[in-house]
């Protein structure tokens, strides 16, 4: 199992690529078996010419699948690198910004308790 998303996505998109690519060989192979039976020339060759579009497409859709997966999937990655390194900045700055305050605080103190003193 993948640990990320991006990696979800692909491994996701690969088999759907498997699965499209097959599908669209199955469909290449029925029209060649027609092919191979038809009665006459012009016939078969429509058939042929029918299988090689039908595998032309057929790949062509595969292709977008994949691009269009491989696109979510570095978008993705690109996102959370990029809140990881916003999330680092953040906590890097804390602690000084919380060190910045602490001692203004205990400044602010004493002088309060050197009034309640002389009051």
């Amino acid at each position: 199992m993948p640990a990320s998303l991006d990696a979800l996505i692909r491994t996701l998109a690969k088999q759907q690529h498997k699965s499209l690519t097959a599908a669209t060989k199955a469909g290449r192979d029925r029209y060649l078996a027609q092919a191979a039976k038809a009665k006459t020339a012009a016939e078969k060759q429509r058939l042929k010419t029918m299988a090689k579009h039908a595998m032309d497409e057929g790949a062509a859709a595969a292709n977008r699948l994949r691009i269009s997966a491989d696109n979510a999937a570095d978008s993705y990655a690109r996102t959370m690198r990029r809140l990881t390194e916003e999330a680092a900045s953040v906590a890097a700055a804390a602690p000084a910004a919380s060190k910045a305050k602490a001692p203004k605080k205990a400044a602010a103190k004493k002088p309060a308790k050197k009034k309640s003193s002389k009051a």
